[in-house]
């Protein structure tokens, strides 16, 4: 048998999605894991998700779906962490290309059903921000998760929406979640984790990160990059809720608004006017200025002296744990050498990894 899930956001959506496929269907089925190859510009220094033709390598499912299998790479300066995902997990990763806008989509996920013939279909966002009117003032992301949504509402086939980790993006509180929130379809578990853990000692999204983190036991108060609101970590982090699509498409008024694009151009001018702002938009500007910016060299005394001040400064915040991508913004360090950053601190207090985050307490 074979699952399709689509990871709504791409990057850590589709981490995620594996350690649902691992806790509710097991090694029995196949699945085929359908998302973006939109990095941001910590692995993609590109702005925007990744289209078929900036990768080599790539294999047709279907006349309009494109396999990304381990062999394949993104054609520079482009990145993705796509074909280290393939090469490091047993599933099928398939390519979401937006450049058609929610038409193009829909008619991808059609097609993949259509040939897959799939036993279930789940639509999976980490976080909750699928479900976010779009006037949010903590929002940040809206766009990749609202054409899925606005895609799959399309699609003439049963498809469950599920959301992992309420809250745990930083863009919608638990508490603003909650009356939408379904039943309790998973709680996930260390052993859950169990199949992505190598994959999230180096892949650097925050939101599954933290899933993971509290699926293991984790709880406290952690903060990410560009960070504005800390986020929690509680018993009701590592859930999964089913959400009713129809209802989330009704709420979601970027969704409702782009149903009918036909290019990615238009989404984004939609995006500007529903929301207010594009996060295309965002990443061209910071790709501009991070170009101007001189990164910190990495020297050890000198980091760890600095990552002392910010402890002490985050522990007067409330905060008991961080992602290393966030310790590489506040550092001043390139996105480059956020692995070289982690295993230092590890190396030198390991008693402070509470994989995949860092405990700020010592």
């Amino acid at each position: 048998m074979t699952r399709l899930i689509v990871a709504a956001g791409g990057g850590g959506d589709a981490v995620a999605a594996a350690m649902l496929h691992a806790a509710l269907y097991g090694d029995d089925d196949q699945a085929v894991i359908l998302t973006y190859a939109w990095d941001r510009l910590l692995i993609d220094p590109v702005p925007g998700p990744r289209g078929a033709d900036n990768f080599t390598g790539l294999e047709p499912i279907t006349p309009v779906v494109w396999k990304v299998p381990a062999q394949a790479h993104p054609i520079p300066p482009a990145g993705s962490t796509l074909p280290r995902l393939a090469a490091e997990l047993p599933h099928t990763f398939a390519l979401i290309d937006p450049r058609q806008g929610a038409e193009g989509v829909t008619h991808q996920v059609e097609d993949l059903v259509t040939h897959l013939q799939p036993t279930s279909i789940d639509l999976l966002d980490v976080g909750g921000d699928v479900l976010a009117r779009g006037d949010e003032p903590t929002l940040k992301s809206p766009l990749a998760d609202s054409l899925t949504l606005a895609a799959c509402g399309q699609v003439n086939a049963p498809i469950r929406l599920l959301v992992a980790g309420p809250g745990l993006d930083g863009e919608l509180t638990h508490e603003d979640l909650r009356g939408m929130l379904g039943p309790v379809v998973h709680t996930f578990t260390a052993k859950d984790v169990e199949p992505v853990s190598a994959v999230l000692e180096w892949h650097p999204s925050e939101a599954t990160g933290m899933l993971a983190a509290t699926a293991r036991g984790v709880r406290g108060t952690c903060e990410v990059r560009d960070a504005d609101l800390p986020i929690p970590l509680t018993n009701e982090s590592p859930t999964v809720h089913e959400v009713d699509l129809d209802e989330a498409l009704s709420r979601n008024e970027l969704a409702r608004a782009i149903m009918s694009t036909t290019t990615l151009d238009e989404v984004e001018a939609l995006s500007r006017e529903v929301c207010g702002f594009s996060e295309i938009d965002y990443e061209r500007n910071k790709a501009l200025w991070l170009k101007e910016q001189q990164p910190t060299k990495l020297d050890a005394d000198s980091v760890l002296a600095q990552l002392d001040q910010f402890e002490a400064e985050a522990r007067g915040r409330g905060v008991t744990h961080t992602t290393f991508r966030h310790l590489t913004e506040v550092l001043n360090l390139d996105g480059s050498q956020r692995d070289e950053l982690r295993r230092l601190l590890i190396n030198n207090q390991p008693d402070q990894y509470a994989a995949p985050l860092w405990s700020l307490n010592q």
